[in-house]
């Protein structure tokens, strides 16, 4: 049996411990996902219900051939960097600012949608607190911002959350075979298309679960404790373990969903609130409720950290030999006695807020931008790894980054179709290019690829 390894010999169990908190933590944001994505499928479907489950298994495939995808590409880079160290290797220094950018609008994006969905999941038990949902949810991206002042300390907390919501979905999931099967509430009299058409636009809407498929293979930057070898099985690991979490419980929710009936939900509840208050006793949906807010919470303060953590890796630092490096003002990088980057926190707090607050505070609304951003980071980490496949004869793993970018790409096209994603790849893409104009600006310094790794560390 294989066993992880630190600079200073086998893991002893109290880091093994840690090791698997920070592992669960990392999973907070796809885990976090589900709330709202079975959803979002579902209203792109205009409710019919016999359509979602098929939607949805389309869905986990895709995240598995990406994982698959990502499994070879922490392999290349145990030290981290993800799709910004692979995309400046294979093209140049310059061309990863492109999954820089995503990652940018993604980090805004999660910190919104969160903290939205954690305002949906509070109303859905206080249906009077709807006419607040707005405040509610902007309130939720300030205290989160406010905790994150205060460092990495929520790691755990992370993992705790994490570990909490998936308790309590099998609980959700295992009562609701003792509930009776139900009829489903009547689709949309005119769905529009074929079912094969519904499905094929309605699938990107909920390709969410994709989104923290690229923490692994960044996070594992803060795992100094072990060697290369102990990063790497670590992230494939963390990979692997996301995906049997995230797979089980989207499809077995689904499933159970479809079983009970539970169609869209009126505008004061979400669709998995729902299921679990059919499915469980009023005790356990409190807990369901409070545990998936909470867990919500904690997907935005991951990003409340990494984003502003970017930023400081890319801020500019002046050495005691007079020289500097970095692109963005030196202030993003400034630090409080936690190390939290301040100004970068602020930053983003801003933007989240303003998203959110334009949003109406509704998570199905930003869903609909949600996973565009961060697909333009997956293609480019994978166009990279395919790249590196043929350039190495290794034509086996061609086939397989082959076909992962092509399904990346066909969910960006079909995103594109919708109209509303065209804002935050948009976005990303303008973030790209103006980093990229400050570096050339900056003559051009060498790193800029493992920026991503560097937002990562610890100081």
């Amino acid at each position: 049996m294989t066993q992880l390894k630190s600079r200073r010999g086998p893991v002893t169990p109290s880091r093994a411990v840690l090791l698997f908190a920070f592992a669960f933590a990392v999973m907070a944001d796809p885990v976090s996902s589900v709330a709202y994505a079975i959803e979002a499928a579902l209203r792109a479907l205009r409710g019919d219900l016999a359509l979602l489950l098929p939607t949805m298994a389309l869905v986990v495939a895709i995240v598995v051939l990406v994982i698959v995808n990502y499994h070879q590409l922490v392999a290349r880079y145990p030290q981290g960097g993800g799709a910004a160290a692979a995309t400046g290797e294979a093209f140049g220094e310059g061309t990863a600012f492109v999954p820089i950018g995503a990652l940018i609008v993604d980090f805004v994006l999660t910190i919104a949608i969160s903290s939205a969905a954690g305002a949906s999941a509070v109303i859905a038990f206080f249906p009077a607190l709807a006419p607040w949902r707005v405040l509610i949810a902007v309130l939720l991206v300030a205290g989160v911002a406010g905790g994150t002042w205060f460092g990495h300390l929520g790691r755990t907390v992370f993992a705790l959350m994490t570990v909490a919501f998936i308790v309590l979905t099998v609980v959700v999931l295992v009562s609701a075979f003792f509930v009776p099967a139900r009829a489903a509430a009547a689709a949309s009299p005119d769905p529009g298309h074929s079912p094969l058409i519904a499905v094929a636009l309605a699938f990107p809407v909920a390709m969410a679960l994709a989104t923290g498929i690229e923490a692994p293979s960044s996070a594992i930057a803060q795992l100094g404790q072990l060697d290369d070898p102990g990063r790497r099985r670590f992230g494939r690991v963390t990979l692997w373990l996301t995906l049997g979490v995230v797979g089980t419980s989207t499809l077995g929710l689904t499933a159970q969903a479809v079983r009970l009936g539970v169609g869209v939900p009126h505008e004061n509840t979400t669709q998995i609130a729902e299921l679990a208050r059919a499915a469980t006793s009023t005790p356990v949906f409190a807990a369901f409720q409070l545990t998936t807010a909470l867990l919500l919470l904690s997907a935005a303060s991951s990003s409340f950290q990494a984003g502003p953590g970017l930023f400081k890796a890319l801020a500019r630092h002046h050495h005691a030999d007079g020289t500097s490096t970095g692109i963005l003002p030196a202030w993003l990088g400034r630090t409080n006695s936690h190390h939290t980057p301040y100004w970068g926190v602020v930053v983003f707090m801003a933007a989240a807020a303003l998203v959110t607050a334009a949003a109406g505070g509704r998570d199905q609304e930003l869903v609909l931008f949600y996973a565009a951003s961060v697909f333009v980071s997956l293609f480019a980490g994978l166009v990279a790894m395919a790249r590196f496949s043929w350039r190495e004869r290794r034509f086996g793993f061609l086939v397989i980054n082959f076909a992962g970018a092509v399904a990346v790409a066909f969910t960006l096209a079909v995103n594109l179709t919708r109209g509303d994603p065209v804002v935050s790849i948009s976005a990303a893409l303008l973030i790209a290019a103006a980093l990229y104009a400050l570096w050339v600006r900056s003559g051009r310094p060498r790193g800029i690829r493992n920026v991503a790794a560097e937002a990562e560390e610890d100081d």
